[in-house]
């Protein structure tokens, strides 16, 4: 953002710091205007012919635009990805304890990557960690399949996402 004496235009267009407009006028004049009130030119629309600057305090609108990154920065949700590993022959028990560290984080609002690792012959049976994956995702109702199961290399991922909320 250009800003004072560095705004290089021959000619800017003017907005007055209550956003009245004081029309063209050449960069000289729009400066010393600015010093007249104790407000620094600012440049706010470098793509419009002639471009537009504003009077404004710099220091004090830096200021409110920390301070709005700095609000809309902390009401951001971070959504992390968690993963469970599952394999080919799992076993129920197993399966359903995979089964609720999965609800856990999904309730928390967390994505599951639920991943098979292939070894050895196993390659052969892709087929059977298709339906285990398929089993997981149904075994959680409370879940949305976001990516289909997948198989990259010795591997295949499936992501799981939290089911939108349900309004009444």
């Amino acid at each position: 953002m250009e800003i004072n004496e560095g705004i290089r235009d021959r000619e800017v267009r003017v907005i007055d710091a209550d956003g009245s407009q004081l029309g063209i006028m050449s960069t000289r004049d729009a400066l010393a205007k600015a010093e007249e009130k104790n407000l620094d030119l600012v440049k706010i629309a470098p793509q419009a012919q002639p471009p537009v600057c504003k009077f404004l305090d710099y220091g004090k609108y830096r200021f409110e635009m920390r301070k709005r990154d700095k609000e809309a920065k902390k009401n951001q949700k971070i959504v992390d990805i968690k993963e469970i590993r599952l394999s080919l022959n799992i076993d129920t028990n197993d399966f359903n304890t995979k089964v609720g560290q999965a609800k856990k984080f999904l309730s928390k609002g967390d994505k599951v990557k639920v991943s098979i690792r292939f070894r050895g012959r196993e390659m052969a049976h892709t087929d059977l960690g298709l339906e285990v994956q398929k089993k997981f995702a149904a075994a959680l109702p409370e879940a949305v399949v976001e990516k289909q199961p997948k198989l990259e290399g010795r591997s295949m991922q499936m992501f799981l996402a939290p089911a939108p909320a349900k309004q009444n």
